[in-house]
């Protein structure tokens, strides 16, 4: 089963990250990311770029409003993912517990993430996504 693993921290956590050394931020996450590779569970992962650089589209109205960034008032900010293939979601659980680069204002949320066979395997949409995915290599 695959799990989409979501990094989000709080406004001050973030800054807080933004202060720390990157050189020590690399070697900190590639030791865990070679961990995820050893173990042969790691599908995807990345880290997103600042949100201030980030745009918006709300469908609250018709057409559509679009807004730079940064954002106004946050909560939290999604500042990137990991994909696992893993057993359960129990074992998500625990290589979330292990990540690196946590504290306070730090969050991960643990998302199971479907199989395409999940799915009507009749439908169009489906047949075709089926086929892009065989010929990407995907499946």
């Amino acid at each position: 089963m695959k799990y989409m693993l979501i990094m989000r921290a709080t406004d001050d956590a973030w800054a807080r990250a933004t202060q720390l050394d990157f050189n020590e931020v690399l070697e900190t996450m590639g030791k865990f990311n070679d961990e995820l590779i050893r173990a042969g569970v790691l599908v995807a992962a990345e880290g997103l770029d600042d949100a201030a650089d980030t745009v918006v589209v709300d469908y609250a109205s018709e057409p559509p409003v679009v807004t730079d960034g940064p954002y106004g008032e946050t909560k939290e900010l999604f500042g990137g993912y990991y994909i696992l293939n893993v057993a359960s979601k129990e074992e998500a659980v625990e290589w979330a517990k292990r990540m690196p680069m946590t504290g306070p204002g730090i969050k991960t949320e643990i998302r199971r993430v479907p199989s395409i066979d999940e799915f009507p395997q009749e439908n169009t949409w489906i047949v075709k996504e089926r086929a892009w995915r065989e010929a990407t290599g995907q499946l």
